[in-house]
């Protein structure tokens, strides 16, 4: 579920793989290359406070890809799963 700047919530639909991320908001200098390359992920509040979906949906794995590539401090870590931990029989 994404948070936006206004505190509205709208459902994502996943489908399988999975897709994480996070952010090392200590690392993250905000020039805002994620912004530019994935608006859809990453959105700039402010000068410096970055706003981000955790769980993108997999149609924007490609620009995410190229949003933390793009990240001149590397701050983006991205994380693929390939089944949800609900899914695995003994998962935790």
């Amino acid at each position: 579920m994404r948070v936006g700047a206004e505190g509205s919530t709208e459902p994502l639909e996943r489908t399988d793989p999975v897709v994480s991320i996070a952010v090392d908001l200590n690392r993250c200098q905000g020039y805002a290359q994620c912004a530019f390359l994935a608006p859809e992920i990453f959105t700039m509040h402010g000068d410096e406070a970055l706003l981000y979906d955790p769980d993108p949906d997999e149609a924007h794995r490609e620009k995410l890809a190229q949003a933390a590539a793009a990240c001149p401090v590397q701050a983006i870590l991205v994380d693929a799963v390939d089944e949800p931990a609900e899914a695995v029989p003994g998962a935790r």
